[in-house]
């Protein structure tokens, strides 16, 4: 079992907030780990300990060159003795990005794997194909996203939670959303944000909650309205965006999934979503140790650690 550290709700103070009537914080996943970050902490723990469990000495799993689930794999893996295989979509570039270099110093072997490959990932026969391949080795799927991870996730809501009105997160493959529907209360709320685009995103969430048997009183609903223009995208209002956070809160966001979570928070805010007396909880779902790769590929600078 892996420690992590205590979960703060960072509770912000803004006279926005004030002027609309509504109180917001921000779950700070983030700091939950310093190698294993946010939703991947959880996703990857009962993972993590089944295939001890089973008795598999590797993993293997999916993800692109700046992947946080390669990252968090990496160093998850390491600290359960295990041994680590990336496969990663496109070609070998060096020098290796701070993702798969990371990776890599945490022991995982990266092997690249043409796009058409990569297409496979979930098709049985090519999961045949790999086993075969990589012999006594446990798969976790592209982004961490099985029944395992959504046993992890449903811990990320606390019992002091509950306190909250409306529940906010990024959605990427619908798991870490998949497991908060599964602790939400009756009066409760959840908005998934998510950084695709298109509404594809609403038939994977619900074949996720029907395949797990997921059963909620709760209201939630999926916003695709703050997509930037589809997965790693994004324009320079969303950049200033990110600095005036972490100028104003101390709080570093990323540009795939948390900076857009939290400028649609904000903007639905300002247009007045949410109802006076709403005590809204943002959930920080890590992934800043992207901000570096993101400096690499664009020459944009932005925040990595939190004040």
């Amino acid at each position: 079992m892996i420690q992590a550290n205590p979960i703060v709700n960072q509770t912000l103070d803004h006279p926005l907030l004030e002027e609309k009537g509504v109180e917001l914080a921000i779950k700070r996943l983030d700091l939950v780990h310093s190698l294993i970050s946010g939703n991947k902490f959880f996703k990857l723990k009962y993972n993590l300990e089944e295939a001890v469990n089973e008795g598999y000495k590797s993993i293997l799993t999916f993800g692109g060159a700046y992947s946080n689930h390669i990252q968090a794999t990496a160093a998850a893996a390491k600290l359960f003795g295990l041994k680590t295989i990336g496969l990663v979509r496109g070609e070998e570039t060096l020098p290796l990005n701070p993702t798969l270099d990371f990776a890599q110093s945490q022991g995982m072997k990266i092997e690249y794997v043409n796009r058409t490959d990569y297409r496979r990932k979930n098709e049985a026969e090519y999961l045949a194909e790999l086993k075969k391949k990589y012999p006594n080795c446990f798969i976790i799927p592209e982004g961490g996203t099985n029944s395992l991870a959504i046993k992890g996730t449903e811990e990320i809501l606390e019992e002091g939670d509950k306190y909250y009105s409306d529940i906010i997160l990024s959605i990427g493959t619908g798991g870490t959303f998949s497991g908060i529907l599964k602790s939400l209360q009756p009066n409760q709320k959840a908005l998934g944000i998510s950084s695709l685009k298109g509404s594809f995103i609403n038939g994977e969430v619900s074949d996720l909650i029907e395949k797990n048997q997921i059963r909620t009183e709760a209201e939630w609903a999926l916003n695709s309205e703050y997509h930037f223009g589809g997965y790693a995208k994004y324009n320079q209002a969303l950049i200033d965006f990110i600095w005036e956070f972490y100028e104003t809160f101390g709080i570093a966001l990323d540009p795939i999934y948390t900076g857009k979570m939290m400028y649609a928070v904000w903007d639905l805010i300002k247009k007045d979503h949410f109802t006076t007396g709403s005590k809204i909880l943002a959930i920080h779902s890590g992934g800043i140790q992207g901000n570096l790769g993101f400096y690499e590929r664009t020459n944009i600078k932005l925040p990595h650690l939190s004040e």
